[in-house]
């Protein structure tokens, strides 16, 4: 008698705009400051949405990393790279074209991404 392994279950898939909206969700709920969803298609040739945030304490800055990651991957993205850790002050999360940036507020104010991709339309901003 033949025993037939259960295949696993399909992975849900969101598209980058819908995931890009649950990143500022799950950084609203974890306290994130001054989150910033920014529409790049038009302006990127490696991404459709950058959503930017910052974080009060390296702790949190590695809590929202992991917590984002997780969230962003269980929705049906698979992340390419992770870069960065709480402690440098800047995590980057690139899913392909979605790129979450975790930031510590003195790395926030030095790279100033929202200067840099100006001409990307902002969707959403929660202060």
């Amino acid at each position: 008698m033949a025993t037939t392994t259960p295949s696993p279950s399909p992975k849900p898939h969101v598209d980058a705009s819908a995931a890009a909206r649950l990143a500022v969700d799950v950084a609203s709920d974890r306290q994130a400051e001054d989150i910033v969803l920014l529409d790049v298609h038009a302006i990127s040739g490696f991404a459709d949405y950058m959503v930017l945030m910052s974080a009060g304490s390296v702790r949190q800055a590695n809590a929202l990393a992991s917590e984002l990651e997780e969230a962003i991957e269980q929705a049906g993205l698979d992340m390419h790279h992770r870069e960065g850790t709480g402690e440098s002050g800047w995590v980057l999360l690139d899913f392909g074209d979605l790129v979450l940036h975790v930031f510590g507020q003195e790395q926030r104010e030095f790279y100033k991404l929202e200067q840099v991709w100006q001409a990307a339309r902002q969707v959403v901003r929660v202060q």
